[in-house]
């Protein structure tokens, strides 16, 4: 039996993971947009992985998919990789990008049904007392979607003048108002915000 490519696992992955939480197999075109390639390209995995005996494919319909057997690398019965990591970047120091590698401090596992598709995430230890009043407390691990815009009233992480923060994000007609959910902190307002995220997830250990 031919050994799968890494892309090839993680399309058997999905598609086992998707007939288990559905009950039948996802069309090419859903296949295609999980993973931001092509029908084309979607139907040319399913192929490689009919070809090395893992998938059944009748009549070249993708609601037809069948599972013929489990990819040999991953754990005996787990067909579907449920817990996901997560990059856990710390505490962002001024001045260096987010994504930086000084800031790697490994990952954390989180569940796939908690993440949303085709989105890339990273996660922060939240610092102070900012965020109270919407239930963010110091010490919880935000988990953030990547993205570069926000709606009103969204929760986002937002590079200001080389800091990183998290607050929640509302536009004004010249300007950004950040606004913290505690009295005790005044809103920040700028013209020159990068955003960097949305607010996901919020972690908490006791």
């Amino acid at each position: 039996m031919k050994e799968l490519t890494q892309k090839q696992r993680n399309v058997l992955d999905f598609i086992t993971g998707y007939i288990k939480d559905h009950a039948f197999p996802p069309t090419m075109r859903e296949i295609g947009e999980y993973f931001s390639i092509s029908v084309k390209g979607a139907y040319d995995h399913v192929e490689a992985l009919r070809k090395k005996g893992f998938l059944r494919l009748g009549d070249k319909r993708s609601r037809t998919l069948e599972i013929i057997k489990d990819d040999p690398d991953t754990n005996p019965g787990v067909k579907f990789k449920q817990i996901l990591e997560v990059p856990l970047l710390g505490t962002v120091a001024a001045g260096r990008p987010i994504l930086s590698e000084e800031n790697w401090e490994g990952t954390i596992p989180i569940h796939h049904s908690l993440l949303k598709r085709n989105a890339d995430h990273f996660a922060l230890t939240v610092r102070g007392d900012s965020m109270i009043g919407a239930g963010i407390m110091d010490g919880d691990i935000a988990v953030i979607e990547k993205r570069e815009s926000a709606e009103n009233q969204e929760i986002v992480v937002a590079l200001v003048d080389e800091a990183v923060t998290l607050k929640r994000f509302f536009k004004e007609s010249n300007r950004i108002r950040l606004e913290p959910e505690n009295p005790k902190y005044k809103p920040i307002f700028t013209q020159n915000a990068r955003i960097l995220g949305r607010l996901a997830h919020i972690i908490r250990s006791y």
